[in-house]
């Protein structure tokens, strides 16, 4: 497997090398497939007093989705050690996943006998009480006016290509990038969605169904 290392206002020395290479090493055995790591290692200088610390990106790349991880630590060894554990855990975790997907598939199954629905902890609900929603008998709570004014003192945004994949796809990507939720544009049904992690191996879905914007805001 190929390294590649970038230092950002930091000089890289051969003994950093050599220990990314015995960590490479680490890596290529729980992902055979991976074809190049490329480490990028930042350090930073604060003016407020704060100490100077090293962040370690590590990015892999292969046949499959990319891999990435980060740590930052006062010592660029150590903030490499934590990036290549959590680099690592996110291999297995994934690895572990696609084992327990063979092993115990998941799904909503319907019983056409009985017209019940396992596998998901979802109940619909009775006819009564949907009922007294229509009729207003359980009121509908909305959001506080309040809190209409409300914004965060920062707002950071980020914008990516477009991805068209499958739910399991969008899935298996949020685990190898170690977030708790993945963006992606379901191919089956072309609508934007959002996969998000809940309980151990359960994960939800939520999705956008309008096809054009308000008239309000088409105007």
């Amino acid at each position: 497997m190929e390294t590649s290392i970038v230092g950002v206002g930091v000089g890289i020395t051969d003994r950093f090398r050599t220990v990314v290479e015995d960590k490479a090493a680490r890596i290529e055995h729980l992902a055979p497939r991976a074809q190049r790591v490329d480490i990028k290692v930042t350090h930073r200088v604060y003016h407020n007093g704060r100490v100077e610390d090293d962040t370690v990106e590590l990015t892999l790349t292969g046949k499959g989705p990319l891999v990435r991880a980060e740590a930052t630590d006062g010592d660029k060894f150590a903030a490499l050690d934590l990036a290549v554990d959590k680099l690592c855990g996110q291999l297995r975790r994934a690895k572990e996943k696609r084992v327990d997907a063979r092993e115990h598939p998941r799904g909503a199954k319907y019983e056409k006998g009985s017209g019940a629905i396992e596998g998901i902890d979802v109940q619909p609900a009775s006819v009564d009480v949907l009922r007294a929603v229509a009729t207003g008998e359980i009121p509908i709570i909305t959001g506080n006016e309040d809190e209409a004014d409300y914004t965060p003192v920062v707002i950071r945004t980020k914008q990516f290509g477009a991805e068209w994949m499958t739910v399991e796809n969008a899935v298996d990507r949020m685990e190898l990038v170690g977030h708790d939720f993945f963006l992606f544009i379901d191919a089956s049904t072309d609508h934007p969605s959002v996969v998000y992690r809940r309980k151990g191996w359960d994960y939800g879905v939520i999705s956008l169904t309008a096809t054009a914007p308000p008239e309000e805001l088409a105007s």
